[in-house]
Parts: structure tokens; sequence; C-alpha cells
């Protein structure tokens, strides 16, 4: 594309106007009583076209030309106001036709070159610009213009003599230099299009643009060396480069030069020149491709939250290294700010949401679903994770409506169905409908008989509810057949040995489930229930002091410290 420099022309304002795209003036021309209308036509379309009335005065224009055919100077208003339809066939046109009425206009002869060059016309182009240089040899817009044309037409070496013209009038520039060296690149003269940028760099030594483009050709062509001095030059004279920053860090990483690299790529993250993303994929490379993180990359990411406090990429990448790092609890709180300057990412919903229920943090789980489904209200997984954030804090209704709209959106994944219903069947027992329960988890484990979860969470609520103990001693049977080392599955096989009243049995699974966890506050607060029941009341008050001090939601678990006795639980 052209850029065409400003040309003060105001045309058609008044009837005078005429005389300067090469009419006979009023001093010339005597205008007969005939020629009234026509005259009159033309001032209306000319105020027509002045307030803005582009449809209106089209029409005027056309009607001078029922009365008169051969007036350039109303081809070349029709051809503007064409223009800004912007129905480029009709502006041709009439563009064409006041040039050919007057070929010696030389704005007519201007708007056909451009026209041309628009079109992709390039040769007629040519012709046009090489007509207009002739004329004004020393018009620089027209001599870029016939200089692109050439080259845009194939006629590369033209073209570099065309912009020779062009630096003999405005003197050197780098643009220039720029475009000879693209030029001598494209027809194979490399020597001299690098000539051209050095001759420039003795004039503009300090240049980024000239700097960066030799470093970029002696990477190509395999000058390693010439192109490290000069990124080097470059780095100094323009020290805001961060590209130049970015290139010069990735050269010391292959030389192995490492302290020497994150100095380089810290200049380059401070920099303005190299957008997030391409900051956010030397993050991202660096992650994917270290064994081990050094040091220096957290600065690296700390830098671009800084640079980008609003952006949620230089949350989530925070959010990606400290998760990396092992810090969870500070990782999930990046990925929520990330959350706050953009709600539409998935995958750090995707992520918020499963590390609130590898955490247990219930409540903030079911807030945060209950907040993405609004903006993902097609995800299935994120209806479940609502369900059990709603199950786990016992709203055991809301869960059900959750879990049954997100059940309707599964496609063939039977162990996600099986999930669903499980959480149905665990929200139908916190609401005391057993039979329903027992119903929706017979439903999951017929899609994923498999699961020794779902297996397990069924034997304990039906543990917990005092029904069928003997199926649910047979499910927890069949669990720790295949997984015996699981806190949780023994914790329910001693709850059905103490709600089937075999005591002593139950307090050695609920010994063995606490030694593998015993931070679980259920699991405490059972083997302190196993030794009330065993006579001891020293050990039972000790355990459930530990439950109470982990967060035991029992409300009769005061009661039961209290009184020195067993009391059933209370949510």
């Amino acid at each position: 594309m052209i850029i065409r420099l400003s040309i003060a022309l105001v045309l058609l304002l008044l009837i005078t106007s005429c005389a300067s795209l090469g009419k006979k003036s009023k001093d010339t021309h005597q205008f007969s009583v005939a020629e009234f209308p026509y005259i009159e036509k033309f001032h209306e379309a000319v105020r027509l076209k002045t307030s803005g009335q582009i449809k209106e005065s089209i029409a005027a224009f056309e009607n001078c030309l029922t009365m008169k055919q051969d007036d350039d100077a109303v081809y070349y208003a029709l051809s503007q106001l064409y223009l800004q339809k912007e129905d480029a066939q009709r502006s041709s046109e009439c563009i064409e036709k006041a040039a050919k009425l007057d070929p010696n206009n030389v704005w007519y002869t201007q708007e056909l070159a451009y026209m041309y060059f628009g079109k992709g016309s390039f040769s007629e182009a040519i012709k046009q610009f090489s007509k207009l240089t002739k004329l004004q040899p020393h018009n620089v817009e027209w001599l870029y213009g016939y200089a692109e044309s050439l080259l845009k037409g194939g006629k590369t070496a033209e073209a570099i003599k065309a912009l020779d013209r062009t630096e003999e009038e405005v003197g050197a520039h780098p643009e220039l230099a720029l475009q000879k060296f693209k030029m001598y690149i494209e027809i194979k003269q490399a020597e001299k299009g690098v000539a051209e940028v050095e001759k420039a760099l003795k004039l503009f030594p300090d240049d980024p643009q000239l700097l960066s483009t030799l470093v970029d050709y002696y990477f190509q062509s395999k000058q390693a060396t010439k192109a490290i001095e000069l990124l080097e030059k470059l780095v100094k004279a323009n020290p805001e480069n961060g590209r130049a920053h970015s290139a010069l860090a990735d050269v010391y990483r292959q030389q192995g030069k490492q302290k020497e690299a994150y100095k380089e790529l810290k200049l380059a993250f401070e920099a303005d020149d190299v957008d997030i993303d391409a900051k956010m994929k030397i993050l991202i490379n660096i992650q994917e491709t270290s064994f081990k993180v050094d040091p220096e990359v957290y600065e690296l990411v700390d830098i671009m939250v800084a640079k980008y406090p609003t952006e949620a990429k230089a949350h989530s990448i925070r959010g990606d290294y400290l998760n990396t790092a092992g810090d969870e609890k500070e990782a999930l709180q990046a990925y929520k700010e990330a959350l706050k300057f953009s709600k539409k990412e998935y995958p750090i919903w995707r992520q918020v949401l499963i590390m609130e229920y590898e955490t247990a943090d219930f409540y903030e789980l079911y807030k945060d679903s209950k907040e993405c489904l609004e903006y993902f209200p097609t995800i299935p997984t994120v209806y479940l994770l609502n369900g059990i954030g709603a199950v786990q804090t016992r709203r055991f209704s809301e869960a059900i409506s959750s879990l049954e709209a997100g059940k309707e959106l599964i496609v063939n994944e039977k162990s996600l169905e099986a999930e669903m219903y499980a959480q149905i069947g665990e929200a139908q027992f916190g609401l005391k409908n057993a039979e329903l329960g027992k119903i929706s988890f017979e439903k999951a484990m017929v899609l994923d008989p498999k699961s020794n979860l779902i297996r397990n969470n069924f034997a304990y609520q039906l543990a917990e509810s005092k029904i069928d103990l003997d199926k649910a001693n047979t499910l927890i049977d069949a669990v720790l057949k295949e997984e015996n080392n699981v806190a949780q599955f023994i914790d329910t096989k001693g709850l059905i040995l103490f709600q089937k009243g075999d005591y002593s049995e139950s307090l050695k699974f609920f010994e063995d489930a606490y030694h593998l966890l015993p931070s679980d506050m259920i699991i405490v607060e059972h083997l302190g229930d196993a030794w009330i029941k065993m006579g001891n009341a020293e050990k039972a008050i000790d355990y459930w002091k530990r439950a109470k001090v982990l967060g035991a939601e029992n409300k009769s678990l005061e009661k039961k410290i209290e009184k020195k006795d067993y009391y059933e639980p209370i949510y």
C-alpha cells in the first residue's frame, strides 16, 4: 500500500475551481442563457457534495451529464463521490473518463496512478507514475509511488533506481536504505543491499531498524559472529529494544552463558516492544523444557505481573510456576487473581476448581463453580464440581438440581455420569431420602462397576444411615480387596463394624486409618467414638478434642466432650 502525502486541494467548492481542473474560466468564456440550467445544476451538486449529501450530489452530477457529456470536472467529482460510497468500480470508470477528456490534468493522472495501484494493475500504475515523475521530477510522493509500482510490477532493478532518485531529492534516510536492502535481496544481490544499510549506518549509527535488519541477515546467512557483535551494539544504542535483548539472551543461552542470558531476558521482559504473548511463550518454553526451574525465572514471572498487573495471562503463568514449585496456596491465589481480569478463560477456572476440590475447600468450590457456570453453562464437569461443593456444604437440594442439569449434558462419558449419580445419591441420603439415595448409587455402580470410590461412598452412606449393613459390608470388603491402604476406605469398614456393635474390631480399623491419615477430622472423631464404647473416656475425649481442632462439623461433638459419652452425630 502506498502512503500518500497530504495534498491541499479544494475541489469543486466554487464554479471557478473548474479552471484549476483544465476548464475555461469565465474570463475567457461568456456563458449563454442556454447554459444557465446546467450551471445551476452544477452549483446544486457542489452544494450537496459540500454538505455531505452523497447520494443526492451523485444524482445532481449525473443530471449534469445528461445536459453536457464532456465535462471532465463532473466525472472527477463523481469519482470522488463513488469512492466515498466505497463503489470502487464506478469510481474507477469516472476517473478514467475524466483523464480521457483532459489527459494533461496532473490531478487526474495522479488519481489514475493510485487507482491502478490499488486495483493491482501495476503496469498501468507504472505508466501513470512515470508520466507524473516526468512532469514533476522532484515530487517525492510520486517518485516513491513509482518505485512501489515498479517493485510490485516485478521491475525491482528499476524500482531501486527510482528510490535512488528519491534519495537524491530528500537525502539519505534509514527507511529508503531498508527498502533498497529488501529489493536487492529480492533480486539476489545481497552484497549491494548490505552495502546500502552499512552506508546508512555511517550517517545513522544508532538506528535500531538498520542494526536489527543486518542482525537478522547475518543470522540467516550463518554469520553468527557478525550478528552477535551487532546485537551487542544494538542493545547499547537502544537499551529499550526488547527484541534485541531477547535475541541476545537466546544467543547467550546457546553458548551456555546462563547468567548473561537471564540478564538480557530481564531487560527484554521490562521492555514494551516485546508483547505479553511473546513473553508468555518464553516462560512456557522454559517450564516445558526445564527439569528444574532456576530462581531467576521466578524473577521473570514477577516482572510479568508487575508489568501487566491487569492481564489474566500474567497472573495465570505465575500460578503455573508456583504450582510447579509446590506452593499450592499461593498458586491458587494467583489463578483467582487472573480470574478478576478475565472470567472467560476456562482453563484458569478449571485449575481453580480442581485445586479447591483437592484441598477440600468445599465452600470456595461451591461458590466458584456456581460463578463458573454463568460463563460456561454447557460443561458437565463444572456441574459435577458444583454438585460436590453443594453436597459437602450440605446444600443438598441445590446439589441435586445442579447435578441433574449437568447429567443431561453428558455424551458417552459413563464414568462422569456415574459420578453424577453417586453425588445425587449422597445428596438424597443427606435429605434423609435413603431409598432414593440407594437408587442413585445403584445406577452409578451399573455405569462404573469398577469405581472403588463410588462403592465406598455407598457403603459409608448405608453405614451412617444404619441400613443394609450387610450390603455395606460386602461393598467395602470388595473395595479393600483391591485397595487396602486408603484411609477413608478403611474408616468406612470401621464405621460399619461400629454400627454393628463390634467396637473392638472397629477400633482396629479406625486406628489403621488414623495412622495413614491423622489429619482427617472424621477418622479422628470415629477413633474417639470407638474408645468411648470400649470404656476409655480419657482417650475418647483426647481424640474428640483433636477432631474439634481439625474442624469437625458434628454439632454433637461438644456435648460428647462435655458429657464424656457417645451421642449420635448431628450435621
